[in-house]
C-alpha cells in the first residue's frame, strides 16, 4: 500500500493511500503486490458496467486504430446523441470537455443535476421529474473535478434552458464511440444490474449508517450521522474499507455502488463493513 499519507489535501488524494492498479476487470482492480480489490467507487460511475465490457473495448480498440484521438467533426458525435435520445427523448445535448461556468451555476441552483442510472429497480432508466438541464453519468471514459464529469461532460437540455448555455465542444471521436456503445450496453442491461444481495439487505436494515436507492449506497443523515461530519470520517472509512479489500469513492460527494457480481464471501464481508458505525 502506498504510505506517502501526508498532505492529502487534494479532492481525490485519498486515491494515493491505495496500492498502484496494474489492471481492472469487471468489478475488481489487481494491484502491485498481488492485492485484489472489489471496487465500490467505479469511476464516480463512469464503470457502472463494469472496467472490461467486451462491446465498448471492441468499439474503443476499432476507433483507437484510425488515429482518432484528436477533437475533429466526426460523425460519432450524432451516433451518440442518437444514442442519448434513447435515454432522454425530448431533450437536445451538449457535450464539453468539461462543464462550463453556467452548467456549474445551474447545479447550484438546482436547475440541473446528475442523473444515474439503476436508483429505483423498478425504472432503472427512468428520468422523470428532471431538472431542465441533467448531467448524466454514463458507461466511458470520465474524470471528475468539482462533483462533474471531466473529458466528456454531456448535458441534456429542455427546451426552456438552451439558450442558457455556450456551444459546445468537439471531442475526440475515439471518446465518443466508446460513450455511445456504453449507453446501448446500459440500456440492454437494464434488467439485471441491480443485483439481488441479501446479506447486504439484512445489514442495512440492522441499523447500518448507510442508506441504499437502487445500487447506490451513502451515508445518511437519517441513520444518526450528521451531514457536516460525514467528510471528517471519510477518510478513517477509507482506510477502514481498503484494509479489508474494498476500494471507497476517494470523495464522500460520491456514492459508494454495489457491484454487479458479488460471491458470497465477499458480500458478506461489505455486509460486516456497513454496520460499522464512525
Amino acid at each position: 500500500m502506498n504510505e506517502d499519507r501526508d498532505n492529502l489535501t487534494g479532492e481525490f488524494d485519498l486515491l494515493r493511500l491505495a496500492p498502484e492498479v496494474l489492471r481492472a476487470r469487471d468489478f475488481r482492480l489487481y494491484t502491485r503486490g498481488g492485492r485484489r480489490l472489489v471496487d465500490l467507487w467505479q469511476n464516480g460511475g463512469a464503470a457502472v458496467l463494469g472496467h472490461t465490457p467486451h462491446l465498448l473495448l471492441r468499439e474503443l480498440k476499432n476507433t483507437a486504430s484510425r488515429g482518432l484521438f484528436a477533437p475533429f467533426p466526426h460523425f460519432w458525435e450524432g451516433r451518440f446523441t442518437r444514442a442519448l435520445s434513447r435515454l432522454f427523448p425530448g431533450r437536445t445535448f451538449r457535450l464539453y470537455a468539461s462543464a462550463p461556468a453556467a452548467a456549474e451555476d445551474l447545479l447550484k441552483k438546482g436547475a440541473a443535476g446528475l442523473w444515474r442510472p439503476f436508483l429505483d429497480p423498478l425504472a432503472p432508466l427512468a428520468a422523470a421529474d428532471a431538472p431542465g438541464v441533467l448531467i448524466p453519468v454514463l458507461p466511458g471514459i470520465q474524470g471528475w473535478r468539482g462533483g462533474l464529469p471531466q473529458g466528456l461532460c454531456v448535458l441534456a437540455i429542455n427546451a426552456a434552458c438552451e439558450n442558457a448555455l455556450p456551444a459546445g465542444d468537439f471531442l475526440p471521436p475515439v471518446l465518443l464511440a466508446a460513450a455511445a456503445r456504453g449507453i446501448y450496453d446500459l440500456i440492454a442491461a437494464a434488467p439485471e444490474r441491480v443485483p439481488v444481495l441479501p446479506r447486504i439487505t439484512k445489514a442495512l436494515n440492522n441499523d447500518s449508517p448507510w442508506q441504499r436507492r437502487g445500487i447506490y449506497l451513502s451515508l445518511g443523515a437519517d441513520r444518526g450521522l450528521r451531514a457536516e461530519t460525514v467528510p471528517e470520517v471519510w477518510p478513517a472509512l477509507f482506510r477502514r474499507f481498503l484494509e479489508a479489500g474494498f476500494l471507497l469513492p476517494p470523495v464522500p460527494d460520491h456514492p459508494l455502488i454495489l457491484p454487479g457480481v458479488l460471491p458470497p464471501g465477499e458480500e458478506a464481508k461489505l455486509a460486516e463493513l456497513l454496520q460499522f458505525r464512525p
